[in-house]
Order: C-alpha cells, then sequence, then structure tokens
C-alpha cells in the first residue's frame, strides 16, 4: 500500500542512515532539516485564516426541549484549499449535557474560490437568548504537520421560549368553552351573560330561566339561553420575586406559573377576551398590553422567553399600584404567586383590598409534590417527621387560601403538571358564573 502525506514523511525520515555518532549540530541538521523544511512547505500551503469570510443563518427561535438548526456558510477567498476543523462556540446550556465537543466540532475542505455550509443543531436546556460565541478556524497543509489558526466573529442570538408543555390541555378546554358559548346543546347561565336564545324547558332546568310571555304564546314551557358575556379584560401577574425561584422539580416555580398563564391566555383569547401580561418584583420586568386575539399568544411567549427570578422581596404595594394602573377599567386580575403565610400575609393583604374593590382577583400558586409525597411517608422515626412536617406545612397553605378567600379571592392550589388545567378551568368557572 502506498504511503502518502504525513505517513510518507515520516517513513523517509525514518530511513535515513543516521548510523552510530556523536551528537553534532551537522548530524542534527542533518537529520532536523528535511523535516523543518517539509513543516514550512505544509504551513505554507494551509490556507489563511484571517480571509475567510463567514454568514450565518437559520433558526432565531425555539422552544425549549426542541432543536434549532443555526448555518454557518464559509468562504475561502485564497488560491489554496481550506483543510479545517472548525469549533463554533456558543454558551454551555445551548446544548444538552455532553454533547457539546460532538455539535460544536466540525471538519471541512474548501476549494479554493469555493464556500461551504456546515450546521450547527443546538438544544438548550434554559430559557433566553443564546449569543453565539468565537468561531475558531484551524487551516491544515497538505501534510498535516503544521496549521494556521485563528477566530473569527459572525454574531447571531437565537431566543429559547418557554415550551408550553400545557397546550395539551387547550383542546378539552375549548371544548368546555363551546359549552359555554352556546355552540352545543348544554347551555348555561349566570349573572352577567348574555340573553342568546329560547329553546323547550327540560327538567333540571334553572326555573328563573323560565320565559313567561314566550311560554303563553306557545304550548310549552320556553326557557331563556344564555352565552358568557365576550370582550373581558384580563391582566395575568407574575410574579417574578424571590419566591418565584424556588425550584419544583427541576424547574423554577417561575416556569410552572408561566406555563400556567399562557394556557390561560389562548384559552380567553379564543373566548374574545383581552389578555395582558405584567411580569414585575420591585420594578416592571415585562409588559404586554392591547395585542390581538391572533398576537397576544406569540408575544407573551416571546416577553416571557427572558424572564428569571429575582432574588429580592416583591413590593406589594408597588405591584397593586401598577396592577390598577395597567387595568383601570373592571378586570379579571390574575396573581402568579406564592401562598407562603409570610409573603402573603405582610406583603399582598394589606393591599388585596385595592384590587378587590375593583376587579376580580384570582391567584394561583405552585404547590411542591415532595410535599404530598411526604406526608404519605410512614415507616420509621425520619418519615414520621417527615409526615408530620409535610402536614405542617399544607395546614399553613391551607390557612393562608382561606385568609384570601375571605377576601373574596379565588384561589388556585396545584402541583406544576395540575396548575395550568386547574387555573383554566377556575376561569371556566367564573365566566360559567358570570362573574366575568
Amino acid at each position: 500500500m502506498a504511503l502518502t502525506g504525513r505517513a510518507a514523511l515520516l517513513a523517509a525520515l525514518g530511513s535515513l542512515p543516521v548510523g552510530i555518532w556523536e551528537p553534532s549540530w551537522t548530524g542534527i541538521l542533518a537529520v532536523n532539516a528535511p523535516l523543518a523544511v517539509a513543516c514550512a512547505c505544509d504551513f505554507a500551503l494551509a490556507a489563511p485564516v484571517r480571509r475567510l469570510g463567514l454568514t450565518r443563518s437559520g433558526d432565531t427561535s425555539v422552544r425549549l426541549g426542541d432543536t434549532a438548526d443555526v448555518t454557518l456558510t464559509l468562504t475561502n477567498p485564497s488560491r489554496r484549499p481550506l483543510r479545517a476543523r472548525l469549533r463554533d462556540a456558543w454558551p454551555p446550556s445551548s446544548w444538552q449535557p455532553g454533547t457539546e465537543t460532538t455539535a460544536s466540532r466540525h471538519r471541512l475542505t474548501v476549494p479554493p474560490g469555493e464556500r461551504r455550509r456546515i450546521t450547527t443543531r443546538l438544544r438548550p436546556t434554559r430559557r433566553g437568548d443564546r449569543q453565539a460565541d468565537r468561531i475558531t478556524i484551524r487551516s491544515y497543509g497538505p501534510l498535516g504537520l503544521f496549521a494556521r489558526q485563528g477566530t473569527h466573529k459572525a454574531p447571531w442570538t437565537v431566543r429559547v421560549l418557554p415550551p408550553f408543555t400545557s397546550r395539551k390541555h387547550l383542546p378539552s378546554k375549548l371544548a368546555r368553552l363551546r359549552e359555554l358559548d352556546g355552540r352545543t346543546s348544554v347551555l348555561t347561565r349566570g349573572e352577567g351573560t348574555e340573553f342568546d336564545s329560547l329553546r323547550e324547558y327540560v327538567p333540571g332546568d334553572d326555573t328563573r330561566s323560565i320565559d313567561w310571555r314566550a311560554t303563553a304564546r306557545q304550548t310549552t314551557v320556553a326557557v331563556r339561553t344564555w352565552r358568557p358575556e365576550r370582550d373581558r379584560h384580563i391582566l395575568l401577574v407574575l410574579d417574578t420575586g424571590r419566591t418565584s425561584a424556588g425550584r419544583v422539580g427541576d424547574a423554577p416555580r417561575l416556569d410552572a406559573s408561566m406555563d400556567a398563564a399562557l394556557l390561560l391566555a389562548a384559552l380567553a383569547s379564543r373566548a374574545g377576551d383581552r389578555v395582558d401580561l405584567l411580569a414585575y418584583d420591585r420594578k416592571v420586568r415585562a409588559l404586554v398590553q392591547g395585542r390581538t386575539a391572533g398576537d397576544v399568544l406569540p408575544t407573551l411567549v416571546n416577553a416571557m422567553a427572558t424572564l428569571e427570578p429575582e432574588l429580592v422581596e416583591t413590593d406589594a404595594r408597588g405591584l397593586a399600584a401598577t396592577a390598577l394602573r395597567t387595568s383601570p377599567r373592571r378586570s379579571l386580575i390574575v396573581l402568579l404567586t406564592t401562598l407562603d403565610a409570610a409573603p402573603i400575609e405582610e406583603g399582598l393583604l394589606p393591599v388585596l383590598s385595592q384590587l378587590t374593590q375593583r376587579h376580580t382577583v384570582l391567584l394561583a400558586s405552585v404547590a411542591d409534590p415532595h410535599i404530598t409525597d411526604m406526608a404519605k411517608a410512614r415507616g420509621d422515626v425520619d418519615a414520621v417527621y417527615e409526615a408530620a412536617a409535610a402536614a405542617q406545612a399544607k395546614s399553613e397553605r391551607h390557612r393562608t387560601a382561606e385568609q384570601l378567600r375571605r377576601h373574596g379571592v379565588t384561589v388556585v392550589d396545584a402541583t406544576p403538571d395540575d396548575l395550568a388545567p386547574a387555573l383554566a378551568d377556575a376561569y371556566l368557572a367564573l365566566k360559567a358564573a358570570g362573574r366575568l
């Protein structure tokens, strides 16, 4: 088999008749000179790195958990072929752990005057903006003995959006909404709803819905059907303060709150209601207002992408004042915050009356499923103590929720997996009762 490149050179050097000789400059030069010449030639024949042209294209956004492809186009303007190894550096959270080495490194060959495209596949593990770092290129000569190396910048940003895993619940909630909206045979009535039509009375109907004038004109009992009012205003308030940073499972509480808010926004926009968003701790972190039904969900997702919990105590008074300025007319204010006793009793309760006097208030909180598991523990002394601690924690949350309910607040307390559908059900219940 014929040897080429580096293997041929090393074989030739190994066959030089060196023999047994005393070390001398002449002998050293006799052996190393051919190697030095080969290295110099290899270096000279390597394509220059600085003159390379690099541009990017591809995905600019991706949902957390999905993959994004970013294409790098490399142009070789020199007269020498480019034989290179390339590292496309991104922040560590741009890949799953352990996959960065294989995902960011590429080999390529670009003939003189031509261009090649390589694709870096990202799979981010955190929300937010991921910005491309430097591109390091090592250009080898034909023998692979020497290389030129340099770095380039090709700016690119991929925004990692919330995963919106609760969208799987949307079809069932929309079916319930259609029932409330009078599009199926099941119709409901509540205060503040709009008259829809008349139909024949069936056992179980509310007798207050009987239209006696229409009944007198026909042989059967007629009842009025109603449909929930549209064009109501809903303000989603995300508490981004210290308590939202607590991890429940593998993610912060803020992520579960955002997922629930997205499902409610999707449902309410389909119901014809207007949805705004306020993210607040000690100042406004995000504000979305006045979006149309078709534009509200993408805008909310984009606004939530860069939100992170702030390690400060939430200013409840400032939050209430900002919510009132954002919603001057009667609205449904959905507070996605904690049910911990101290922040509620010291922060929210003193200013709650400012909200409930003008608005309908719904508070949704993320419960820790580990507490439920601890409450079931038995078998040894440690397990019994864990169960007692869990029972005490659940009792405190229940007491705090009852305090809020006495102030007219609807409370939803559920685990991360159940919070989004539970919040949607609470919204539908308020709509069916005519409280919106």
